[in-house]
This record gives C-alpha cells, structure tokens and sequence, in this order.
C-alpha cells in the first residue's frame, strides 16, 4: 500500500499555541513516514510514536500509529523495552530539551551508548515551554527566565556534543521551518540502523520567541547556516561563494574566489567517516564565527543492542545444556532437607 501524509494525521486536534515549530516538525513527519514506507517496505502498523513529558511530547496524539506518552524523561527506557521485545516496531521518539537533557539526560545517553535502533526527535526550544518558561539545559548563558531572574549562570548542552561524546552513529540538525531538509533527514534516520538523534530548533512563541531568529531569519539563513550533505563540498552563502576548509587543526570559512580558493580546496562532508574529529567540529561551530551545520551531519555503521541481545540469545539457546525449567531448577548446587 502507498501512503500518504493524510494517512498518518489522527483525528486529534493539534494543541500546540499558533506559530509554534512544534507544527511544522509534526508536518515533517507526517511528510516523511510514506517516504519512509515505501523506501523500507514499512506498513503503518509498525511504526510506534513515544514521548515523555513537555510540549513535544504531545505528538503521538496527532500520528495515525501506535503511540504511548510516557512519564517525564523515561520515554527512551519506555522506547528502549519497546524494541528489545519487539525488534520488528519501528520505535520513533519525540522529547524536548528539557525531557531528554535534564530528567531524561541518563537515559538519554546510555540508549545511543548502547546504539539502540530507536529514532530519537529532540524539539530543541531552549525552554520549558508546558511549566511557563523555566531555563532548560540548553538555555543560552545569562538567559533571563523564571527560574533566572537575573540571567542564567549554567553553560548550555550542545546536543551534538553529547550525542558524540556517548559514541553516537548518527546524528542531524535541522530548523523547524525547513520542511523539505527536514523529510530528507528523518528519512535518513528511519534508514540508520542504530540510534538516530535529529535536533529540531523550533521556536517557542510565548516563552523564548526568536531563540533561533539569528538562524532562521529568510534574508539571512543562507549566509548563517551550512547544509551539510555527505560526498558534497562544504559550500553556503546566499550566492554560494563560501566554503568551509581545514586550517591546521581548526574549520576556517574561505570565500571561493578570493586568495586563489577553489571548491576544490574546500572539505567534502564525509558522514560515514567513523573519526568522530570533523564531525565534533561541525557540530560545534558556531554563528558569527562559522554558520551552524545542518543536516545529516553523522552517520556511521555499527552493531546496535538489538541485534547484540537477539544474537545472544540464539547463541546461548543452542549451547546451553539446560532446555526446560525443571533442568534449571536441578541444576548448580542443590540440597535434599530431611
């Protein structure tokens, strides 16, 4: 069966305040998913949507699929168990910074430790959002918010840092507006095999309205931002004229053209490169110094839990000398009580 957007919209009424980029990620996926059926031969019947708790975590009521909205920051264990015992669903999970960074943060990292072929969605608005406007774990330094009345003295995650730094295979980043890079990299994630963390940075209109606007503002996303696609040559810029090459130890942005650069002295993005080392400094390049990398910006093979547990367990089933509960229960140490 060929899928459309509309087959996987419930009859749930969205929400979300208006203007929220909780909407158009929900857009992306619902976009994306036939996309993905068809790519991966996928009924809608496998696809199971999880959250924990927060603004995002509404989102398994707007899918047409399973869904289970779990507690606050427990949605990976939830999603976890869900694929252990069933390794046929095809587990995605909504959570926001708050959910996944804070409460959730162990969680968070052990499951992409682990390489848990779950897909993880973070909605990254640098706020709590559902309690009125508390910093998050992202909140940029000396944030005024409820809980900062005089500004924030914590230093944000970066989230890309921390899905690199537990061994992450794939990591993207994308901004709730681009619909169309957005079904590109959820696509990309349903086909990893292994834990998939996307960053969506949305914007939260009521308590941290334009915590992206520097990034996504129309007239000047292009010169800000990079999309980084694996075998392409690091190129932005509104009219394409810059690039991003290696300079000692360190990614410097060039103007093609200028001081006898060409494109073929610019980096060629390699997802699949297993060296974490490129990637952790795209993933922490920054706005005015270097535009922002999105997109697919890791993607690496690896041997996931899943695959680990069932493999176990097939060997153990065919070498072990116990097959029935009685042989257990007579075996190792046993006394006979007169």
């Amino acid at each position: 069966m060929k899928y459309t957007a509309q087959d996987f919209k419930s009859n749930q009424e969205v929400r979300w305040c208006p203007g929220c980029g909780d909407h158009a990620v929900l857009a992306s996926l619902q976009r994306a998913l036939p996309e993905v059926s068809e790519a991966l031969g996928y009924n809608k019947e496998r696809y199971v949507f999880v959250s924990g708790i927060g603004c995002s975590s509404r989102l398994p009521y707007y899918m047409n699929t399973y869904g289970f909205h779990s507690i606050h920051g427990r949605a990976t264990a939830i999603s976890t168990g869900m694929k252990v015992a069933n390794p046929n669903l095809t587990i995605w999970q909504a959570t926001g910074d708050g959910d996944a960074l804070a409460i959730g943060g162990n969680h968070f990292i052990h499951a992409i430790r682990r390489n848990i072929d779950i897909n993880i969605v973070l909605f990254n608005n640098q706020i709590y959002g559902l309690t009125k406007g508390q910093y998050s774990p992202t909140s940029k330094l000396g944030m005024v918010t409820k809980t900062s009345p005089y500004g924030t003295v914590e230093h944000p995650f970066n989230p890309g840092s921390l899905v690199l730094g537990a061994r992450g295979t794939f990591f993207a980043r994308s901004l709730d507006s681009e619909l169309k890079l957005n079904q590109e990299i959820l696509l990309a994630s349903a086909k990893h095999d292994g834990t998939s963390v996307t960053e969506m940075l949305v914007n939260c209109m009521i308590f941290n309205d334009g915590a992206h606007a520097t990034l996504s503002d129309r007239e000047h996303r292009a010169d800000r931002t990079i999309v980084l696609r694996h075998g392409e040559p690091m190129i932005y810029g509104k009219n394409r004229d810059k690039g991003l090459i290696l300079d000692g130890m360190k990614i410097k942005s060039v103007t093609i053209g200028e001081n006898g650069i060409t494109e073929k002295d610019l980096l060629v993005h390699d997802a699949h490169d297993p060296n974490i080392g490129i990637h952790s400094m795209l993933v922490d390049m920054k706005y005015p110094e270097l535009p922002v990398a999105l997109g697919v910006i890791r993607d690496v093979a690896d041997k996931t839990y899943d695959d680990n547990v069932r493999d176990q367990v097939i060997d153990v089933q065919e070498h072990s000398p116990i097959h029935s509960m009685d042989e257990l229960l007579r075996s190792g140490a046993t006394w006979e009580v007169k």
